[in-house]
């Protein structure tokens, strides 16, 4: 396949599609992230095929993928590895709800690559996965409260489904945040149990736990804020935190859904160079299959390993999804592979930057290779936390991404997302995109 792609030429079989599901999906989707739009067209694409780093619309429009199911498919669409090692499990049985041997070697897998992990249990997704560790902290803690940090994001479940996107004035004051329920439905017993801190604020950090002394279970955070548009830590504030946890005795959770396996063959843990006590995976562990896990150090983990604490699920690390991850994990092992999907995002990265100087249009492109953001700040400089994105040009990124996705280049439609980068993604393929990013600048 060459690097050219087709500029949009019309989606009109998308909006029959959406017309259709409003009959039988509610609101016509099956995640409220997918109701998105496709610039000033009120209706969401439907993909019918991709293969690589490529996607195809049922309309026929092609696209260099930078969403890759959200991070999921970092191997590629359909990859032939994948695709080889699924077919034989689908001839042997997906599931039987028993003890299997590729969770072994996954979980042996991890292990090796983690340097927390000790001890791992799998879940289906990152937010069932957040769930098993936050109830392990407060198993083996016996406390309750958890403090996450604003604007993070968690998953959709009740436990941590706090302060995810809330306004500013419901917030309340910067220092001291208020948990606002990300939507109705969450109880206000939940609510009260999760406290709310601003982010890259050591003092507001030391003050809120200074006022729960005792009672915190868990510090949970995002390394790199993939949903606060991948905004980074400030240097020496995931070190602050270990050491306020460890002198507290607060299990410290690492959010990997977005940077395990991405960020480096041992995630943003490594990058960093910070051990938390429990980490979270999912996305790239399964390479687009349903598989997420929770690992730890032996000590926490040991309540749920001797059977205290409860956790199960039918659908656990099948052996479907189990070969997924075992497969995708050996790729992402090799230094070489989370190089070139680095190597290829920090290229994208600074065409951005040199269109946004060349055009004269203020911006920040933040984050690391394998997940970045630009978000247009009056200035240009980065954001630093959750309440810096709410003053951000958020029209402009929308006319950019559909710019973008006129030139055939599909990206988050949210903002405050990101963009991921596929293995598969070629030279071509990187020269077409940072054309269209510069023919995209152009028109802003």
């Amino acid at each position: 396949m060459t690097g050219q792609i087709q500029t949009l030429s019309g989606t009109h079989t998308s909006h029959e599609w959406f017309d259709r599901a409003q009959a039988s999906l509610a609101g016509g989707v099956s995640s409220s992230s997918r109701l998105t739009s496709t610039g000033p067209h009120p209706y969401p694409l439907y993909m019918a095929s991709g293969s690589g780093t490529r996607i195809r619309d049922v309309d026929g429009n092609e696209y260099i993928d930078y969403l890759i199911s959200y991070g999921s498919a970092v191997l590629g669409h359909a990859a032939p590895e994948l695709t080889e090692a699924l077919t034989a499990v689908l001839h042997t049985g997906t599931m039987f709800g028993t003890c299997n041997t590729p969770e072994v070697e996954l979980a042996e897998l991890i292990c090796e690559m983690v340097p927390c992990a000790q001890l791992v249990r799998f879940a289906n997704s990152g937010s069932e996965a957040v769930q098993g560790a936050v109830r392990a902290a407060r198993g083996y803690t016996g406390r309750s409260k958890i403090l996450k940090f604003e604007g993070h994001y968690h998953g959709w479940s009740d436990t941590l489904a706090i302060s995810n996107r809330p306004g500013e004035a419901e917030a309340g004051s910067y220092a001291m945040p208020r948990p606002v329920p990300h939507s109705p439905g969450i109880p206000a017993g939940v609510v009260d149990d999760v406290l709310v801190c601003p982010w890259n604020d050591p003092a507001a950090l030391r003050t809120l736990l200074d006022a729960h002394r005792g009672e915190v279970a868990a510090v949970i955070c995002e390394p790199i804020v993939a949903n606060n548009a991948c905004t980074m830590p400030a240097p020496g504030y995931l070190d602050l935190l270990r050491e306020e946890c460890t002198a507290r005795g607060i299990v410290l959770i690492f959010d990997e859904v977005c940077t395990g396996f991405r960020t480096g063959p041992a995630g943003a843990q490594a990058l960093f160079d910070v051990v938390p006590d429990l980490a979270v995976f999912s996305k790239a562990l399964g390479g687009g299959l349903p598989i997420a896990a929770f690992a730890g150090q032996r000590h926490v983990m040991e309540p749920l390993a001797q059977g205290h604490v409860k956790h199960g699920g039918t659908y656990n690390a099948s052996p479907l999804c189990a070969t997924s991850g075992l497969v995708t994990l050996r790729q992402l092992s090799q230094p070489e592979v989370t190089k070139h999907i680095d190597d290829s995002g920090m290229r994208i990265m600074e065409a951005i930057r040199r269109a946004a100087h060349d055009h004269r249009i203020p911006c920040a492109v933040q984050g690391v290779g394998a997940m970045f953001q630009i978000v247009f700040t009056t200035d240009g400089t980065p954001t630093r936390h959750y309440r810096d994105l709410l003053h951000t040009d958020q029209a402009r990124y929308h006319a950019f991404r559909h710019e973008l996705l006129k030139r055939g280049i599909h990206t988050n439609a949210y903002g405050m997302a990101c963009w991921f980068v596929a293995a598969t993604v070629t030279t071509q393929e990187l020269d077409a995109t940072c054309q269209a990013v510069d023919e995209a600048f152009s028109t802003l």
